[in-house]
């Protein structure tokens, strides 16, 4: 009988080794930082295809005037622990008509570029992209919506730790836009 509890202690003591070695370890919190880094001004009605520079992301943009005046795009990188996030951009979206235009990118993708040509009867495409640290996804999370702007006279600018994942327009460059946004997270 002595045996047999010494036994079942050796199990017991080897079985709680394995559990603990098995036991994936606690993840560390990571600083993430979203640092504006690009403005360009750009013709809306022009057709200019605009998309933020290498790993940059959509985290404002401003129009003041008609559809033919000028669009203003804020980029910004995002850092986690001081290094930059990879930015993998997808294609062009389809057009739709700018005076009724919606978008919103894919799950825990962001804007990184529209593409405005003609009036408000012209076409608007966008560009999403998936964001990668150390080859591992980063997501968003809390998106929320803005509130209405009068497109022809606004400046929009997301909050710290922000970025830009969708846009609403309807009507003229009178009309109201919306903007989409969340926040960057990184699961470790």
């Amino acid at each position: 009988m002595r045996t047999l509890g010494k036994a079942l202690s050796v199990v017991a003591v080897a079985a709680a080794l394995s559990a603990t070695t098995m036991a994936s370890p606690a993840s560390a919190a990571v600083t993430i930082k979203v640092e504006s880094v690009y403005t360009r001004t750009v013709w809306e009605g022009a057709g200019t295809q605009f998309t933020c520079p290498t790993n940059q992301v959509i985290t404002g943009r401003s129009h003041f005037g008609d559809e033919g005046d000028q669009t203003t795009y804020y980029c910004s990188r995002i850092l986690i622990n001081d290094e930059v996030v990879e930015v993998h951009a997808g294609d062009w979206t389809a057009a739709q008509r700018e005076s009724r235009s919606d978008y919103s990118a894919p799950d825990h993708q962001v804007v990184v570029g529209r593409w405005h040509k003609g009036d408000e009867n012209g076409e608007t495409r966008y560009r999403s992209a998936a964001l990668y640290w150390q080859g591992r996804q980063v997501w968003l999370a809390n998106g929320d919506v803005t509130g209405q702007y009068t497109e022809s006279n606004h400046k929009w600018q997301a909050k710290a730790g922000t970025v830009m994942t969708g846009r609403t327009h309807y009507g003229d460059e009178n009309g109201k836009t919306t903007y989409r946004f969340a926040t960057v997270y990184f699961e470790g």
